[in-house]
């Protein structure tokens, strides 16, 4: 039995200092900085999803150039932190978090102040490029600095604020939006982040284990290094796949609420962003069963539950529609937090650049998928969305059963 006492710390290497393992001030501490700095970044990512109606109602827009106030931050996004992880390894993990959520909070303010829908996308594209400063580090610091019988609920734990912070950021948007507008949600969430940023640099521990420095010329041996591991391509792939179906769905979810049978309000379509919270619940304890029966087994479990909330989606129910994003939230946050900690610990060299080329192909998925849900949803309503997104958690499932096939690497074998 895996022991949770912090004296159950690995053997570090002489001079390294020990991993953290559960329990206890540091291993509390670690987390709840990084809860805020998840929570922080997803609420400015994900803010403007309730809002998308309204964009497309102020500026005359289609449903998919709405969706571009979010596609232009993760395109970006994916894009830089596939060099956010060298650069954390010359600057510092901490200091290249800490100066991310600072510089996303101030264009997440400036945003609301644009006087048209080309400067705004502009300012959402560079809210995507501070951002990638923290999601790839953040999984680096705590592949690094964890023990692996912490690293499950940890990662579980820093899922969840993301789960909170894009709960917020969407319920809180809709809210604001309804009484100020647009641009005084944008206000609202600019501020709250910066908050939660200078909590974040008060908060976090300086990191201990100082990995290798990585010259920029390293990091195309790295990615080689990395496609050549057949499970690490596995769970690359279904990063884009995970992030493809959630996001298709919030983006276009708000549209057919609002329009009949439904008929909501942007406030009540806000609202219905709290299922968020099953999410929270979802990555935390899917996080804890990997840990305890092992990631092969429950993450098929996992990614099983978004193709039947898919289905429950159809009737005209609002009831139903409602219980059925909640299914698909559960399975995508339940699979998120199993992929993403295991590709920190499948990697063995060069973590922090993994942990980047994951988040790429999951907010590729975010961007691409998203955008060309839009010309779906324009085609053929909310079904066609639906067995859109179905069909690709179908194939995450299939992607995530070959991955159960593979062999750990050396380095797990013998650990």
């Amino acid at each position: 039995m895996t022991s949770t006492s912090p004296l159950s710390d690995l053997a570090a290497p002489a001079g390294d200092p020990p991993l953290i393992g559960r329990g206890g001030a540091r291993f509390w501490r670690v987390n709840f900085a990084l809860f805020l700095g998840s929570f922080a970044t997803f609420a400015v990512l994900y803010c403007v999803q309730p809002l998308m109606p309204g964009f497309a109602g102020a500026f005359s827009i289609s449903p998919a150039a709405a969706s571009l106030s979010l596609s232009a931050a993760t395109g970006v996004l994916a894009v830089a932190m596939a060099f956010a992880g060298t650069v954390s390894d010359v600057l510092g993990r901490k200091a290249v978090m800490t100066a991310s959520l600072a510089a996303a909070a101030a264009t997440t303010l400036a945003a609301g102040f644009s006087p048209d829908w080309t400067t705004l996308i502009a300012l959402r594209a560079l809210t995507g490029l501070a951002l990638s400063g923290v999601p790839a580090v953040a999984m680096a610091y705590l592949a690094e600095e964890m023990n692996r019988s912490a690293i499950g609920l940890a990662m579980g734990l820093y899922i969840a604020g993301n789960t909170l912070g894009g709960m917020a950021g969407r319920l809180g948007s809709a809210a604001v939006a309804d009484v100020g507008g647009w641009r005084a949600a944008f206000g609202i969430v600019g501020l709250v982040s910066l908050a939660c940023a200078c909590a974040f640099a008060f908060a976090l521990p300086r990191e201990r284990r100082l990995p290798p420095k990585t010259r920029p010329a390293a990091l195309l041996p790295a990615i080689r290094m990395h496609f050549s591991d057949p499970g690490l391509r596995y769970l690359f792939a279904l990063g884009f796949l995970l992030m493809g179906v959630m996001v298709t769905t919030y983006n276009y979810i708000g549209f057919r609420l609002a329009q009949p049978p439904f008929s909501l309000s942007q406030s009540a379509i806000g609202f219905v962003f709290s299922i968020y919270l099953v999410g929270a619940v979802s990555s935390a304890v899917m996080g804890e069963l990997a840990g305890r029966y092992g990631r092969r087994r429950v993450i098929g479990v996992a990614i099983v539950l978004m193709p039947i909330g898919a289905l429950l989606t159809l009737p005209e129910s609002l009831a139903l529609t409602i219980f059925g994003v909640g299914v698909l939230r559960a399975g995508f946050f339940g699979g998120h937090s199993i992929a993403s900690s295991w590709v920190g610990l499948r990697a063995e060299t060069a973590k922090a650049q993994a942990s980047a080329l994951y988040l790429f192909f999951y907010y590729a998925g975010s961007s691409l998928a998203g955008s060309f849900g839009g010309w779906v949803y324009a085609r053929n309503g909310w079904p066609g969305v639906a067995a859109f997104v179905g069909a690709l958690s179908v194939l995450a499932l299939l992607v995530a059963m070959k991955l159960a096939r593979v062999a750990p690497p050396a380095h797990l074998r013998a650990s």
